[in-house]
């Protein structure tokens, strides 16, 4: 299906790993020019996207200062000569339970995840609100959904993003800007690839397709909502991608039991 984005130009940070590596791919097939910006971009991924007929960059930056961000846009304006699109998707986490939350695991956390969306999506509106046309899209976390032991502050964030995000579509409509949200659930990445195989058993039991998600199904689903004649009328909305983990069934039954559930 044609969807309209070949030749555009998009900007996405923490784009060369994880969910941000399969929205690049993804971006990539459709012909879209793109810019990864990330601590360390990975140069054997950067190759990977320019072998797919596109121009690829990277820019290395720590999203975590206001001021390397403004910077960031710059650059990347610079290189591309615009910005269509912005993927605001880099984020990390400094776990600590409540009695222990310090200062500098706080504000990390507060500034990679939530302020560095927020100065980023700032400066690349003022360049889309001049031409009246253009596309964010941010990477939440189902997180967001619960609580979770350890995990207060990382989940703040998630939360604080999904505002943003309904506030930055309201105020970016009357441009003609689309802002909406992908939030993904479990997936294979630097961020829970320290998790043992135990927890990710149980974990797998509480998912009702039991399975984690490949990345490259956030990236099919990114070029659907940041697709003009795909989804030119859609803004402010979240799609949950997590094979149904937001919904917190009670595991009161095997597998086998709930599928005879509905055989008749």
């Amino acid at each position: 299906m044609e969807t309209g984005l070949k030749g555009k130009k998009a900007l996405i940070t923490g784009g060369a790993s994880g969910i941000g590596k399969g929205i690049s791919l993804a971006l990539s097939e459709e012909g879209v020019h793109l810019v990864i910006a990330s601590r360390n971009p990975d140069p054997l991924v950067i190759e990977e996207l320019k072998a797919r007929n596109i121009k690829c960059y990277a820019i290395s930056v720590d999203v975590s200062n206001e001021e390397n961000v403004i910077r960031m846009i710059k650059q990347a304006q610079e290189i591309l000569g615009d910005i269509d699109i912005y993927i605001n998707n880099a984020a990390w986490t400094w776990h600590q339970p409540v009695t222990r939350i310090n200062s500098d695991a706080f504000y990390n956390t507060i500034n990679t995840n939530l302020a560095a969306c927020i100065w980023a999506c700032r400066e690349v509106s003022k360049i889309m609100i001049k031409k009246s046309a253009g596309n964010i899209l941010i990477i939440g976390s189902t997180s967001r959904c619960f609580p979770s032991y350890n995990e207060a502050v990382y989940r703040i964030t998630k939360m604080g993003l999904y505002m943003y995000m309904q506030n930055l579509a309201i105020e970016l409509a009357p441009y003609g800007i689309r802002v909406n949200m992908i939030t993904p659930g479990h997936f294979k990445t630097k961020l829970t690839g320290n998790i043992n195989k135990e927890i990710e058993e149980k974990l797998k039991d509480i998912i009702p397709l039991r399975r984690f998600g490949e990345t490259i199904e956030i990236g099919y689903a990114s070029v659907m909502l940041l697709s003009d004649k795909l989804s030119g009328y859609t803004t402010g909305s979240d799609i949950i991608i997590d094979g149904g983990l937001h919904l917190r069934p009670l595991n009161f039954y095997t597998i086998e039991e709930i599928k005879q559930l509905n055989i008749y």
